[in-house]
């Protein structure tokens, strides 16, 4: 059974993280926990037709975002990774500084330690010296950062077929195929 863990943030790109789910949502042998900040919800509301109860609903479990003492804050709570979809910038100089104010942090700090797929995806444009100081030293920690830019090779017509590009190649990280292979994949000239 994979294990994996979704965080959604208070960035723009909620979507991400809940197509993360509906995807994750059709695989079998795959168990997600989902953990929400409260930025995120309120971005689920300004971006999104989707209510946050129907988000929670895609979930296997779902742990409340200051609840320190969840399985998922423990080591021993074997997990293939992590995904933050999307990362605040507030979340990703938490994590790089191993400041684990909430469950997020925590969670992300405890993948890191042991050595599992931490995959961030920040959602901030332009970035200034601070932001790329922050992305580097999370690489250089062991995160996998994925910001979601498209893939115009693919030759998307709609938001939705970028959506969705992102999120399998997001998922190729961490090994998952989806049953339902929905993307053009580059297979040269």
């Amino acid at each position: 059974m994979k294990k994996i863990i979704i965080a959604i943030t208070g960035a723009s790109g909620v979507i991400y993280g809940i197509r993360l789910l509906e995807a994750l949502k059709t695989m079998r042998g795959c168990e997600t926990h989902l953990i929400l900040s409260p930025s995120a919800k309120v971005n689920i509301k300004l971006e999104t037709d989707y209510k946050v109860d129907e988000i929670v609903a895609l979930a296997d479990v779902v742990h409340d975002y200051k609840n320190q003492a969840a399985a998922i804050s423990s080591g021993s709570f074997k997990t293939t990774g992590m995904i933050i979809a999307p990362c605040s910038m507030k979340t990703l100089s938490s994590v790089v500084n191993s400041y684990s104010e909430n469950l997020i942090t925590r969670a992300a700090d405890v993948i890191l330690k042991e050595q599992r797929r931490l995959i961030l995806m920040p959602r901030e444009t332009p970035m200034h010296q601070g932001h790329c100081k922050l992305v580097y030293e999370a690489s250089k920690l062991g995160a996998i950062i994925c910001p979601p830019v498209p893939a115009f090779y693919a030759r998307p017509k709609t938001m939705d077929e970028m959506i969705n590009h992102t999120v399998v190649r997001v998922l190729d990280l961490l090994d998952i195929e989806l049953e339902e292979q929905s993307i053009n994949r580059w297979t040269g000239i």
